[in-house]
């Protein structure tokens, strides 16, 4: 009767008899080949059984129907890189695991962790960031330079590119801008709802819901979207022409860096940020209307009278503020990083990831200062 596939893999599947008496012999079965080894499972599961086999001194592989460099590797390692005390194997398999021997390197030591070395560690660190600080004020600082350029000859910006960033950054991220804002009103809502209907002090979800998403979570929000999805394009843009080696095509012509791809990316998003946090915040605002409609029976008509009363100007002042200095520190952090993309892809990759993670958190600390030096406007 012919064997079937399952069985023949089976059989052909590296595996090991644990010896059965003090006399024995540990038994090699299958194949220890690269073949098998490529299922990362039934490595996984060989390297397990043989960590939770018995010691003994005999091994026998003669049973073994094929054994290359890679098995014999993983049976020297698991011997302690020494022969047992018997071992039963073919002239073929003693002269494998003789080569093996010979030329296996010895695993390298592990690095002992010592206070000098934790200090180094941490003063490398301080350093880099030094650094990466320092050129971040210097992008600045030309940022600066560039648009006093601008002021003296407006004619001559790059006006078609700060449009076409615009329409980009701006105009694409309103779906998804109002899609969030409207779930994230809903859900504060109902989570409002259900402590006010407690108190009966049902009316009052018009102050909570138009000091918290016009003051705080609607240009928060906005930025956060930003950073990670416009943020990250900008990043990848700049650092997909370091790769392609257009940055130094444009030194090369005389063409600056700043003038041409930092500053209209800037003034894009300075200018496309204040809109898409008010827009993200008639969003949330709309999703909290009908969450209080539906929870606590106050109608749209009411939300409207009461905002205006509950919410003072000042408030959407600070936000639209904010709502700039977010998309000026978003675009530069992400120019920051795209120029800062060595010509691989294996950098441009930590770049993107560097940049919208620094962005967030840029967002995040300059929010809690704005809250910290503002406390007091609008409330």
């Amino acid at each position: 009767m012919p064997m079937t596939a399952s069985a023949q893999v089976s059989a052909d599947a590296p595996r090991i008899e644990a010896p059965i008496g003090a006399d024995s012999a540990a038994r090699v079965l299958g194949r220890w080949t690269a073949a098998q080894f490529a299922r990362p499972r039934l490595l996984k599961g060989l390297q397990a059984r043989l960590a939770a086999l018995p010691a003994t001194p005999a091994w026998d592989l003669r049973e073994a129907q094929q054994i290359d460099h890679l098995g014999a590797q993983l049976l020297w390692d698991h011997w302690g890189r020494r022969w047992p005390e018997a071992l039963a194997a073919s002239p073929s398999q003693r002269a494998l695991i003789e080569r093996v021997a010979a030329h296996a390197a010895p695993a390298p030591a592990r690095p002992r962790r010592t206070l000098a070395g934790e200090f180094l560690a941490l003063g490398a660190w301080v350093l880099h960031g030094a650094h990466e600080l320092r050129l971040f004020l210097m992008l600045v600082g030309q940022l600066a330079l560039d648009l006093l350029r601008l002021a003296r000859a407006p004619a001559r910006g790059p006006w078609r590119d700060v449009s076409g960033h615009l329409f980009r950054i701006g105009a694409t991220a309103l779906p998804i801008t109002a899609l969030v804002g409207f779930l994230i009103g809903v859900v504060l809502a109902y989570l409002t709802a259900q402590q006010l209907r407690t108190f009966g002090a049902d009316a009052y979800i018009v102050n909570i819901l138009g000091i918290a998403l016009i003051r705080e979570l609607g240009p928060m929000l906005a930025a956060i979207l930003i950073a990670g999805r416009s943020g990250s394009a900008i990043t990848a843009q700049i650092g997909v022409m370091r790769v392609t080696e257009e940055l130094d095509a444009m030194r090369v012509m005389g063409i600056p860096h700043g003038f041409r791809l930092v500053m209209p990316r800037v003034l894009a998003l300075a200018v496309a940020m204040p809109l898409i946090s008010t827009w993200t915040t008639l969003c949330s605002l709309a999703g909290g209307m009908l969450a209080a409609d539906l929870a606590l029976g106050i109608g749209p008509v009411y939300f409207f009278n009461a905002l205006p009363g509950a919410v003072p100007l000042g408030n959407l002042t600070l936000a639209l503020g904010k709502s700039f200095v977010f998309g000026i520190l978003i675009a530069l952090v992400g120019c920051h990083y795209g120029l800062r993309v060595k010509p691989d892809t294996q950098s441009l990759g930590r770049g993107t990831t560097a940049s919208v993670v620094t962005a967030i958190t840029v967002v995040i600390l300059v929010d809690a200062l704005f809250a910290i030096l503002f406390q007091t406007v609008g409330l």
